[in-house]
This record gives C-alpha cells, structure tokens and sequence, in this order.
C-alpha cells in the first residue's frame, strides 16, 4: 500500500511538473528575451529559436517530452498518447520553425516538418483534455470536485482547440490581410494561451486545484 500511494504521488508531481512547465514557458520566453536580450516579442512562441532563449525553448520541449515519455496513466491510451506526445515535442524541438523573412528551401522543408510536429503535439494534448482526463471510474460516482475538475479539462481542451484552429484560419487568410495583423503577433498570443491552458489542465489532474481526498 505504501509503494502504491508513493507512485500516485510521483504520478501527481509528474503532472503538476509538466502543467508548470507549460504555464511558465510562454512568461519565460517573454521576458526572458526582453530583459536579457532587448529582444522584443516574436512572431510565435517557436520563432524565440532564433533568440538568445533557444537553449531554453528547446531544453524545455525536450522536458516536457520526456515527461509524457514517462508518464503512465491507467489505461494504455494514456501511455500511447503519451508516446506520441514525447515524439511530437522532441521533433518540434530539433526541426526548428522557417526563420522570419526570405527563407531558403531546406529551411522551408524544415518548417514544414516543424508545423507538423507541433500540430500532431497539440493534437494529443487536446485529446489529454477532452477524453482522457475526463474518464471516472464506471464503478465509482464521480465526486463534485471531480466533476469541477472535468469542467477544467474541457475548457482547456475546447480553448486549445480554439487557438489551434484560429492559428489556421490565419495562415489562410489573403496575404494582404494576414499582412495588417502581423504586428499585433496574433499565432505568438494564440500559442501562448493555448500552452497556458494546457499547463492549467495538467496542474488539475495533478490536483493542484480541485483535490479531491483520492486521486481520479
């Protein structure tokens, strides 16, 4: 019984660690480039790659990939999207994103495989929110904190969901007009939201919030 409670509780600081990680990237990034650097905002949160804050973008996408690497849910699901989720992170990470301006082809390609990866690791964190996190246990009535919690999880699965189709939506748009939005950075403010509520989702099923006296 103590191994098992000292594993819940390695699995509740694994997903508190990785909801941290999420929330604080975004602010990290920022500031970090802004006060170290002088380097203003950039067009999106992978663009900071061609900052002084590389090391840490990279070195904190290969964490949380790792994380999800590690993680072990209750049902295989969880332990495949975690996987997939591991190999999404890590090729967002070395297959950086098209530089800002001309580009040559291999950067080009590159970025193509960049866009990939991080849709493919988005994918999985949404399913995270909206399916997995959400499941109770058929033989047990959901508590009121677990059901709060699920309300958590949808929120942040729906607002991912959200930003990532915005993000599309503006890479469609006519040049001209894709043209007037990008001084007000809007895919660095998308991906920055989205990355935000993925952390919070992640603090919620590692019962920062909403705890309940047993773990879901």
């Amino acid at each position: 019984m103590r191994d098992k409670n000292r594993l819940i509780v390695t699995y509740l600081t694994l997903r508190k660690l990785i909801g941290i990680l999420g929330i604080a990237l975004p602010f990290i990034l920022f500031f970090g480039a802004l006060l170290i650097f002088q380097t203003g905002i950039q067009s999106s949160i992978s663009s900071y790659y061609y900052t002084g804050m590389r090391d840490l973008f990279v070195g904190t996408i290969c964490v949380i990939g790792f994380f999800l690497l590690i993680y072990k849910g209750y049902e295989s699901a969880d332990n495949i999207a975690g996987d997939i989720g591991c190999l999404a992170a890590i090729g967002l990470a070395l297959f950086p994103t098209a530089p800002d301006g001309v580009v040559t082809g291999s950067q080009q390609t590159i970025g193509y495989l960049h866009l990939g990866f991080a849709a493919l690791f988005f994918m999985v964190l949404i399913y995270f929110s909206l399916f997995l996190f959400t499941k109770t246990d058929p033989e047990k009535t959901p508590t009121p904190k677990k059901l709060q919690r699920n309300r958590v999880y949808r929120i942040c699965g729906y607002t991912m969901a959200g930003c990532i189709l915005l993000i599309a939506v503006y890479f469609l748009l006519p040049a001209g007009t894709a043209a007037s939005l990008a001084p007000l950075n809007p895919v660095y403010w998308l991906e920055a939201i989205a990355i935000i509520f993925f952390g919070i989702s992640w603090i919620t099923k590692g019962e920062a919030i909403l705890k309940d006296k047993n773990s879901d």
